[in-house]
């Protein structure tokens, strides 16, 4: 294969990542414009997606010429030939997509501007060094010729500007919101409908001259200038303009807090098309633009020095309206868009329910901490000032209408502030990210709302350290996967690049696998969920009974598989199955605590006689279903700890009985899946009679085994671990009689 044949190929690599890193880029990135409509239920979930959508198009469509930022924003390209910029360029893509793809199966939102500036540091960085290593002593090169460090460290300080300003001032503003509105918030529209709308969309306004409009490549300098000029009488004018609109159509019944909403949405969707498409095409423009260089002459010259990328980047229209339809295609199809958006919705909505994340030391902590400060200005405040303060955050009565997360009040602050924080940044030149501050907006103002309550803060908390650690590691990785990258191609050749290809696409099958993994847990648990939106009581019975069988069910499925897996492991002494199956028990315990705190919370749908009763019953099934797989954790985790200390090894009558053990309790256990399948109760007596040898032939085990301790034929490590073995599958089968009968008395009214 000759150079060109080669780089062509590289270019088609890169037009082709080009295509999956808009589609995976946009499915993180539209948390930014999408989780305020749509945790608010502004509109149909089309409708948002709709107005988002031509925001995106109009915005890729004048996106502003941040290309240059591939081209020498990072490094300097007159220093590297055109095969180490082709270097830099596919690494930093293939890293990108790679990254993002991993993040959203995570569901976590993080940013894509990160991935690229740090992605493109990282490749140069190692194509510097080698560059440094050999060249010749007359002509010495440094790294602070060959990279433009400045926008990297623009980078790190736009995480803690971002984070820190956005989270103070979206608190800070949602809490005098809040205070004036209350959350009894319609009847004071009628007097601040106008004044609050006019102020919400010109701060809306003013994000998009300075953020989406202003930098266009569409727009002239003249008009430019213009805008700078005269902002303050724009803005002015459109305040006036605004209220008295607003109040108008407020007049007219016509909800401005959904206007605000919708048109916050489309202007934040317009602004990241128009800034960051850079993120997802500008590295293979560079390429392009490259090769072009590099072949003027009519054949390509590889080591031809790219000095002409400094000059501006210039790209077609119909390159930015092609890449503005993949973007909204993956805004309507992709499901890792919705996991991302849940993430956010879920760590910011007003009501108890899922929550996605465990708890933390740190958060602990943090929510310990913060407990005690604010129990200190609690003291020390006035009574009358107490007083007035809970009654303006009073929810008594209030209800999130359509099962929204939160209110509109708050959609539209966190668009607002969101806006505002991101337009006074752009015009003072600070590099605020757009992901960030969105999020960070989000979750100050859901605290300020009070929507982090004492059952739930130590979660929420836990969640945002988790994706605020992901956005540090965003430009940790991106930094070493690139520069790694860059090396093994520098080095390997046309052979290192089809093996990197080949792993990059195992990789994203990989993770495509994993989410559609997780997606079908997430479904298998639908049941709850519809538990916990449903407002029927009789549906909400119907719904309980279901999950409490299907609970069940599945709870002696995995009982049936890890006992077995355990026990062939503890017999044949397999040290490393055996700690595989304690983590993943381990993990399991923490989905069944999950599912106990759900179920509870789905008591609260039923009727006050139906949740005596029904909700005693569905919460001892819980409880029998959690000590089962205590039962089976304290049999893994003590084969575990004998197999890892080298303790005796089982005799062999041990064995035979704990595989006899084994066949049984499977025989039993699938008896008993059989009879909830087919809610044939009558056949439970039969069972329990059938299998009473069970529970004998366990007694008779432990006589056995005490009388080999008695003759001293047996070891004190080995009897200890065997007798727990076998009293926690007694265990087993004692709350599998009890979970059938608690299942027949939900499911049968009994």
């Amino acid at each position: 294969m000759g150079f060109e044949q080669y780089y062509i190929i590289l270019l088609g690599v890169l037009f082709l990542l080009a295509v999956f890193g808009i589609y995976i880029g946009v499915s993180n990135d539209a948390v930014n414009f999408l989780q305020s409509a749509v945790g608010s239920k502004a509109a149909n979930i089309n409708v948002v997606l709709i107005i988002a959508a031509i925001g995106i198009f109009l915005g890729a469509g004048f996106s502003n010429g941040m290309m240059d930022i591939a081209r020498q924003g990072v490094f300097s390209p007159q220093y590297y030939t055109f095969q180490e910029v082709m270097i830099i360029l596919v690494s930093t893509m293939m890293m990108g997509v790679i990254l993002m793809d991993l993040f959203n199966v995570l569901g976590l939102p993080t940013s894509t501007t990160v991935s690229l500036v740090f992605g493109l540091l990282g490749a140069a960085f190692a194509v510097a060094t080698i560059k440094i290593n050999q060249a010749p002593a007359d002509a010495p090169l440094t790294y602070g010729i060959l990279l433009n460090t400045e926008k990297a460290l623009q980078v790190v300080l736009a995480i803690f500007i971002s984070v820190a300003l956005a989270f103070a001032f979206g608190a800070l503003i949602m809490y005098i919101t809040r205070i004036v509105f209350t959350f009894q918030y319609k009847p004071k529209m009628k007097y601040l409908a106008g004044i609050f709308g006019g102020v919400a969309l010109t701060s809306i306004l003013y994000f998009m001259l300075l953020k989406g409009v202003k930098d266009t490549s569409f727009m002239s300098s003249n008009a430019k200038l213009w805008i700078n000029s005269h902002t303050d009488t724009i803005l002015i004018s459109s305040f006036l303009t605004l209220s008295v609109l607003m109040q108008v159509l407020h007049w007219l019944k016509v909800n401005t807090l959904k206007v605000i909403v919708l048109t916050g949405t489309a202007s934040l969707a317009f602004a990241f098309a128009g800034n960051d498409l850079v993120n997802f095409i500008g590295v293979p423009m560079a390429g392009f633009s490259a090769f072009k260089i590099a072949s003027q002459s009519g054949t390509l010259d590889v080591n031809m020095l790219m000095s002409l990328l400094k000059e501006p980047a210039h790209t077609e229209v119909y390159i930015l309206l092609a890449s503005g339809s993949i973007m909204i295609a993956a805004l309507f199809t992709s499901k890792k868009a919705k996991n991302v958006i849940k993430t956010t919705i879920n760590l910011s909505r007003q009501n108890e329910g899922d929550e996605m994340f465990s708890s933390s030391a740190i958060a602990r902590n943090l929510v310990r901490g913060s407990r005690r400060m604010g129990t200190y200005i609690i003291q020390n405040t006035p009574t009358s000032v107490k007083k007035w303060t809970a009654s303006r955050f009073s929810k008594e009565g209030v209800t999130m209408e359509n099962d929204a997360a939160f209110d509109l009040i708050r959609a539209a602050i966190g668009l607002v502030v969101a806006s505002s924080l991101i337009a006074i940044g752009t015009s003072l030149k600070l590099p605020l990210s757009t992901t960030y501050v969105t999020f960070m907006v989000a979750m100050g103002a859901s605290l300020a709302d009070k929507a982090w309550g004492r059952e739930s803060a130590v979660y929420r908390v836990s969640g945002v350290i988790n994706v605020v650690g992901g956005w540090f590691i965003t430009a940790i990785a991106a930094f070493i996967i690139t520069a790694l990258m860059a090396i093994i191609l520098y080095y390997g050749g046309v052979i290192a690049m089809i093996v990197i290809v080949a792993l990059v696409a195992l990789t994203l099958i990989r993770n495509q696998l994993s989410f559609a993994k997780k997606t079908k847990k997430k479904d298998e648990n639908q049941v709850i969920i519809d538990l916990l939106a449903s407002e029927n009581e009789e549906t909400s019975l119907a719904l309980l009974r279901k999950y409490s069988k299907s609970n069940a069910i599945n709870t002696l499925e995995y009982i049936i598989e890890r006992y077995e897996q355990v026990i062939d492991a503890f017999c044949n002494e397999d040290l490393k199955v055996l700690r595989n199956l304690s983590g993943k028990i381990d993990s399991h315990k923490d989905d069944v605590k999950k599912i106990k705190r759900l179920g509870t919370l789905g008591i609260r749908k039923l009727s006050p006689s139906d949740a005596f009763e029904r909700g005693l019953y569905f919460y001892q099934s819980n409880d029998f279903i959690g000590e089962m797989v205590y039962a089976l954790a304290k049999i893994s985790v003590a084969s575990e700890e004998h197999v890892a200390n080298n303790f005796n090894s089982l005799s062999d009558d041990q064995v035979e009985e704990l595989q006899n053990t084994k066949k049984a309790l499977h025989d039993f256990l699938t008896d008993c899946i059989q009879i909830l399948e087919n809610e044939d109760f009558e056949a439970r007596r039969e069972l329990y009679i059938n299998n009473k040898w069970l529970l004998t032939d366990f007694h008779e085990m432990k006589r056995r085994q005490l009388k080999r301790i008695q003759n001293e034929n047996a070891s004190t490590k080995v009897s200890m671990v065997y007798l727990t073995v076998i009293q926690e599958t007694h265990t087993l089968v004692s709350y599998t009689t009890n979970l059938l009968k608690v299942n027949r008395k939900l499911i049968q009214n009994c």
